[in-house]
């Protein structure tokens, strides 16, 4: 598995283009990605370091993959289903997918790559 890049927002599966979904070789998969990724403003690039607080995609809202002539992705770390026939209902308990641990090549982003929305409240109310 290698990692074409992360987006901030929009990463479950209605908010990405359909030709991404239904990608049917791996070439176009890859071209695709890395061109909607160069698209946005929210996108994080291998060059640019792993940007999330945790190692590896299991607490990622959506992830995605190129297997076996089809787009497959996964929620939350749980079971790869098609990306294109829609997300299953989750079942607690269900497997958790293996990721690489991407922490030797992690830089925290905390701009608009972070996807991360921090909130805080002045100590006078």
């Amino acid at each position: 598995m290698v990692w074409l890049g992360s987006i901030a927002f929009d990463g479950y599966p209605e908010g990405l283009p359909a030709f991404i979904l239904n990608a049917d070789s791996e070439t176009y998969w890859v071209n695709d990605v890395g061109a909607m990724l160069q698209g946005r403003d929210d996108a994080t690039l291998p060059a640019q370091g792993w940007p999330w607080p945790w190692p590896d995609s299991r607490t990622t809202d959506y992830a995605y993959t190129f297997e076996g002539g089809v787009v497959l992705a996964c929620a939350f770390g749980h079971s790869w289903w098609r990306a294109a026939e829609g997300e299953p209902e989750f079942v607690e308990g269900s497997p958790q997918v293996e990721f690489p641990d991407m922490s030797a090549v992690q830089r925290i982003a905390w701009d608009k790559r972070s996807g991360i929305i921090m909130l805080r409240a002045d100590e006078d109310g």
